[in-house]
C-alpha cells in the first residue's frame, strides 16, 4: 500500500486522540488532516490542523484516501437532545459526505454498543441512525466500532463513567460468551482496531462489537511490540 492521506474528526476526544497519535506514528500514513473545533498545543510534520464548523466544512483540503470519525458528545454536555443529535448524527454524516466527495474510499467511525435505529433510548437510536446513514454512502469500505464503556483519561469529567468503572471491573469475570462485548475497553484498543480495519483490504460495511475490538487491539499491540490493556 502506498502511504495514504487520512482525515480525522474528533481527535480531541478519548478514542480520537489515541487514533491521532497512532496515525502520526504509522509509516503507512503520509499525512493526517485533523478537523475539529479546537486546536492542539503540539505540532507534527505529518499533521495539518483545521478549526472547522462541521455544518459547513471548507473546500481545498488535501484529498483523503481514508477518513476516521470519533465525533461524539453527551446530552448533558450538548445541552439538549437537538444539540446532541447535531453532533452525533448531523456532523458525522456531513464529515463523511465531505470526505467521500474529496476522494476517500474507506471510512471508520466510533459508535456505541447497543446502537439501534429502532431503540426506545434516544442516545442509542441516534447512534443507530448515524450508523445507517453512513452505511448508505458509497464508500468501498465502512468500519463501525461499537465499544462498551471506554477506559482512559478524558479531558472532561463524566460522573456516570467514574461511578460505573469499578462496577465494570467487578463484573468482568462474569461477562463471558455473548456477554464479553459488555466488558469495558480501553480507548487505545478501539483506536488500534479502527486503524487496522480502515487500512486493511476488506470491502463492504462491517460492524465491530466491543469484544472484537478488544481482540483486534490486543493482536495489533503484540504485532507491533507495544503494550495494551487486556
Amino acid at each position: 500500500m502506498n502511504a495514504v492521506c487520512a482525515w480525522i474528526a474528533g481527535a480531541s476526544g478519548l478514542v480520537g486522540n489515541e487514533l491521532l497519535h497512532l496515525l502520526l506514528d504509522d509509516a503507512r500514513v503520509a499525512q493526517v488532516v485533523s478537523l475539529g473545533r479546537r486546536e492542539f498545543k503540539f505540532t507534527h510534520g505529518k499533521m495539518l490542523q483545521r478549526i472547522v464548523d462541521f455544518a459547513a466544512l471548507p473546500a481545498g483540503l488535501p484529498a483523503p484516501d481514508v477518513a476516521f470519525c470519533a465525533l461524539g458528545t453527551t446530552i448533558k454536555s450538548a445541552g439538549s437532545r437537538e444539540a446532541f443529535r447535531r453532533v452525533d448524527h448531523d456532523y458525522i454524516v456531513a464529515f463523511a459526505s465531505a470526505a467521500l466527495a474529496a476522494g476517500a474510499t474507506r471510512f471508520a467511525m466510533v459508535s456505541s454498543i447497543g446502537a439501534d435505529c429502532e431503540s426506545g433510548n434516544f442516545y442509542l437510536r441516534t447512534k443507530g441512525e448515524a450508523e445507517h446513514a453512513i452505511s448508505m454512502l458509497p464508500f468501498a469500505a465502512v468500519h463501525i466500532a461499537r465499544p462498551s464503556m471506554l477506559l482512559g483519561k478524558r479531558r472532561e469529567f463524566r460522573l456516570g463513567e467514574r461511578i460505573a468503572t469499578p462496577l465494570f471491573y467487578l463484573a468482568w469475570p462474569l461477562l463471558l460468551g455473548p456477554l464479553r462485548k459488555y466488558r469495558a475497553i480501553h480507548a487505545r484498543q478501539v483506536a488500534k482496531a479502527m486503524l487496522e480495519c480502515a487500512l486493511g483490504p476488506t470491502q463492504g460495511v462491517h460492524i465491530h462489537e466491543s469484544d472484537e475490538l478488544a481482540r483486534m487491539g490486543r493482536t495489533t499491540a503484540r504485532r507491533i511490540g507495544t503494550n495494551s490493556p487486556t
